[in-house]
């Protein structure tokens, strides 16, 4: 495992406060908001500790981003038990920072049931992932653009099949896609997998927004931030094996942004769908 993944489940190990109260941190980077995955996370986390049947795993999860979240102080996760029936469970977690709502999510988690079977299929002939740049190969010639960032451990090796942010400037396209994974090996903890994905889920979806106008968030002049974030796990997947995420950009108006995501694992199988509306304001 390397040093990057295990402070990222250092970071999702929240501190017990009291019964249905956590606290997490962030990391000590130079960062002006808290990272939207990293609350997802920890948020799902704090739902989970909370569900007493460990053979109940999360379906699905339902959030909104409410304000910016402040990196140099903890974060207080409270968790209402809403419901515990015969095959769900459904939580509720509000994030506070300074006596105030930052982040809201609603998480269900249900028993394994046997059922029907079908699923939309993985687009074909693919790169494979090992035959791509990883962060650094594919962001050298953007060193001096992206600064101390560009040397910064990332948990999570991101690898575009496409063009990235920094590139596709005037390229206009309808989505984008990418193989990600923990990098490291994990421990097996479905929670943990499903949080690891939850935290690498909003590092790029939102940007898929942009593309059929041809801009990205590295330009001037683009305002963006995460409004809410749904996400449905459909079959058991591993975070430290290769997943597709396959983005498409749905619709920009009145200054939002809306993407959805497909994630696969390696052989073909939709383990994680995904959706996400944000900010995409143009400011001069």
């Amino acid at each position: 495992m390397t040093s990057a993944l295990d402070d990222l489940i250092k970071l999702l190990d929240l501190e017990v406060i009291e019964v249905n109260i956590f606290r997490g941190v962030s990391p000590d980077e130079n960062r002006q908001r808290v990272f939207g995955g990293q609350v997802a996370g920890q948020a799902l986390i704090a739902a989970s500790r909370t569900v007493d049947d460990k053979s109940r795993h999360v379906h699905s999860l339902h959030a909104y981003f409410l304000r910016p979240g402040d990196p140099t102080v903890p974060i207080l996760y409270e968790v209402d038990r809403i419901r515990d029936g015969k095959s769900f469970t459904t939580r509720r977690v509000i994030a506070i920072q300074h006596g105030k709502a930052i982040f809201n999510l609603q998480a269900s988690f249900q028993i394994f049931e046997k059922g029907l079977e079908n699923h939309i299929q993985m687009p074909k002939d693919l790169p494979l992932a090992e035959s791509l740049p990883d962060f650094k190969e594919r962001m050298t010639p953007y060193k001096q653009q992206i600064g101390d960032w560009f040397d910064h451990p990332r948990p999570i090796d991101l690898r575009y099949i496409d063009s990235d942010p920094f590139s596709r400037k005037n390229n206009k396209s309808s989505g984008q896609k990418l193989w990600m994974r923990a990098d490291g090996k994990l421990p097996d903890d479905p929670v943990l997998h499903a949080c690891i994905v939850t935290y690498a889920s909003d590092m790029s979806l939102l940007d898929t927004a942009l593309l059929p106008h041809g801009i990205s968030w590295t330009d001037k002049g683009v305002q963006m931030a995460s409004l809410d974030h749904v996400m449905w796990f459909h079959r058991p997947f591993r975070a430290d094996d290769w997943l597709l995420y396959d983005q498409l950009a749905l619709s920009t108006s009145n200054a939002r942004g809306l993407a959805s995501g497909s994630i696969f694992t390696k052989s073909g199988q939709l383990v994680v769908t995904v959706a996400q509306e944000g900010l995409t304001r143009l400011v001069d």
